[in-house]
């Protein structure tokens, strides 16, 4: 019988991507997401956990559910033994988290706690926590390694991230059979090889490459670059980029880890290679052969200058290294928007 591990917001860019990965390594993944960052496909799954069935030939299990439904998140844990829990549900936008920090405190802190207790109560005491780079704050070194200070967040969205990480880290010294693996991601991009899933983001994006990648094929007229005065190499924001399937490898690692009993680890995920907003538009149009137009705007609230990994740690204790380049990250991002234009939806952007 193979493993179960629940997902949640598994039917989302990253957490998609990582169901892949889970099936492939012989795991059954059982999903939970509340189409917050999902598109329903037909008989109401996410389309993108509806086209893994196809290409991996096989059935997942999934369920409509919102982590803010405590009852509804007990029912499923009452109907399976779980033998851990990836977690990746949340708001996820840094701009909107300014504009709404309570609805982002309200909804990734309550959802996090439910999720805990509720895995406290079924017995259920192995966590994998999608984090985030953006819990360093303005870097105070480069390269970022997991040593650097955390909590000075710029913007609510960190701040969420980091109130959780602490959450986990007194809960794992609190009952010592606990174990969690805190994953802190740098700048998830690419798509699946088989252009079949992607990052596919509901109105205007609020990532870079998603963006650029929709000037290319044409959605939309041109770039913004926020602010071109930072001390970068051309004026514009240097970013750790990483693949999201090797992004997904580092959450089948991670999972890995904590069946050596663990404890609490942190881990770093990025290439280790900062890249500018300018050089991700030159890659971008090496990899479609099309010209993106872009514009300089003020800065954002909330950005910094640079941010990149330091990501030996994670290849020491894990076994795990990024191993796509900057050519392969765009190609497959290429792939997946060409072959979807309009993303996962057949009908008109929104």
């Amino acid at each position: 019988m193979a493993k179960k591990v629940l997902v949640t917001g598994g039917g989302g860019y990253i957490g998609s991507h990582c169901v892949v990965e889970l099936i492939e390594a012989g795991y059954c993944p059982v999903v939970i997401d509340n189409f917050s960052n999902a598109v329903r496909g037909e008989g109401d799954v996410p389309e993108s956990l509806r086209r893994i069935e196809k290409f991996l030939d096989t059935s997942i299990e999934f369920h409509e559910l919102d982590l803010l439904d405590r009852p509804g998140l007990e029912r499923i844990f009452k109907q399976h033994s779980f033998i851990a829990v990836m977690h990746f549900a949340g708001l996820k936008a840094v701009g909107e988290s300014v504009e709404q920090p309570l609805r982002y405190y309200r909804v990734n802190l309550t959802a996090s706690m439910n999720l805990i207790e509720v895995m406290q109560a079924h017995g259920v005491r192995n966590l994998v926590f999608s984090s985030s780079a953006t819990v360093y704050g303005d870097p105070q070194y480069l390269p970022i390694d997991e040593q650097h200070p955390v909590g000075g967040c710029t913007n609510p969205y960190g701040k969420t991230k980091y109130f959780i990480e602490e959450m986990i880290v007194d809960q794992c010294k609190a009952e010592k059979d606990w174990n969690a693996v805190l994953l802190r991601y740098f700048n998830p991009i690419g798509a699946h090889s088989s252009g079949l899933i992607g990052e596919d983001p509901q109105g205007i994006p609020n990532n870079l490459l998603p963006y650029v990648a929709q000037v290319a094929i044409g959605r939309r007229k041109y770039l913004s670059v926020f602010g071109d005065d930072y001390k970068t190499p051309d004026g514009t924001g240097v970013r750790d980029y990483i693949h999201v399937v090797d992004l997904a490898k580092g959450h089948i690692a991670a999972l890995k880890k904590l069946t050596d009993n663990c404890g609490c680890k942190v881990y770093n995920l990025g290439t280790g290679t900062g890249y500018s907003v300018l050089q991700m538009v030159k890659a971008m149009e090496k990899a479609s052969g099309r010209k993106i137009s872009y514009q300089i705007a003020p800065r954002r609230g909330g950005d910094i200058a640079s941010c990149y990994a330091n990501p030996h740690l994670a290849e020491e204790e894990l076994g795990w290294k990024a191993d796509f380049d900057l050519e392969r990250m765009c190609e497959d991002l290429w792939r997946w928007q060409s072959k979807n234009p309009s993303g996962f939806s057949n009908g008109t952007d929104s």
